[in-house]
């Protein structure tokens, strides 16, 4: 049971993040960004959520409380 749950909030919390870079990304370009900067910005934003989604996972799996 444990194991679903965590599953599914990490699921959740991923498509959270990837919303929230998804608008970064937008706002960045749509403020005049030129796109010769677009695979540094997309590998910091890729590096963001790699961090975040981590960060995440050590926290479910470690301060998730038991069923």
């Amino acid at each position: 049971m444990k194991t679903t749950s965590i599953t599914l909030e990490l699921l959740f919390l991923t498509a959270l993040i990837a919303c929230l870079l998804g608008g970064i990304w937008l706002t960045v370009f749509d403020l005049g960004m030129k796109p010769k900067y677009e695979r540094a910005i997309m590998m910091a934003l890729a590096v963001i959520g790699c961090a975040a989604v981590a960060f995440f996972i050590v926290h479910l799996v470690s301060f998730y409380p038991a069923a």
